[in-house]
């Protein structure tokens, strides 16, 4: 599959490296383009804009925070308006539940899909493929991306068709902090 993937941070190398070793296409795209070079010599492309890692099928995003994700999505030449009709963005980053919403609605608008998929794991864990994935998003878009959570998690818990369900998780937005707590899957993979 050809995948784009933006943030290659402390989590996101090993998560980009993983879809790699998967045998994915992967084209990456960080502002600090050096962080790209050890897997670019795995296989990967590293692409000069948000724009060219968008030319894919699924676009990862694993970025710090909301005003980063926003900044990607939403900036002139970002994800929604490169992403082709019927491609599909994954957020992967922590982010809020407010965030997450306005991107389910202009993906939608776009055309686009979207599924949120937030990670639990330190850095050794994503470079072990050993994260366990949160997942919201329609149920046919996260069936056509489950290969690819399987690539960079142990276990992958669908939580929800909508996909702020995933952020809500840690986010308290009345108070705009995290909330710390562990979340405890249920064996049929709905938050306990």
């Amino acid at each position: 599959m050809d995948i784009g993937f933006i943030g290659l941070g402390n989590m996101g190398r090993g998560m980009a490296a993983n879809l790699v070793k998967a045998g994915h296409r992967v084209t990456l795209y960080n502002r600090s383009p050096g962080k790209a070079e050890a897997l670019v010599q795995q296989g990967a492309t590293a692409a000069g804009s948000v724009a060219e890692a968008s030319n894919a099928e699924v676009v990862f995003t694993m970025l710090a925070d909301d005003r980063a994700v926003e900044d990607v999505a939403f900036g002139e030449n970002g994800i929604l308006a490169s992403l082709a009709p019927g491609a599909t963005h994954v957020s992967s980053s922590t982010i809020s539940v407010a965030l997450s919403e306005r991107l389910a609605a202009a993906h939608a608008d776009a055309g686009q899909r979207y599924a949120a998929a937030p990670v639990f794991g330190r850095p050794e864990a994503a470079a072990a493929a050993k994260l366990f994935v949160i997942t919201a998003g329609a149920r046919e878009v996260l069936d056509a991306l489950s290969a690819l959570f399987d690539a960079i998690g142990q276990r992958t818990f669908a939580v929800s068709e909508r996909p702020a369900t995933a952020c809500s998780l840690w986010w308290q937005p009345a108070a705009g902090t995290w909330t710390g707590r562990r979340y405890r899957p249920s064996p049929t993979g709905t938050p306990a």
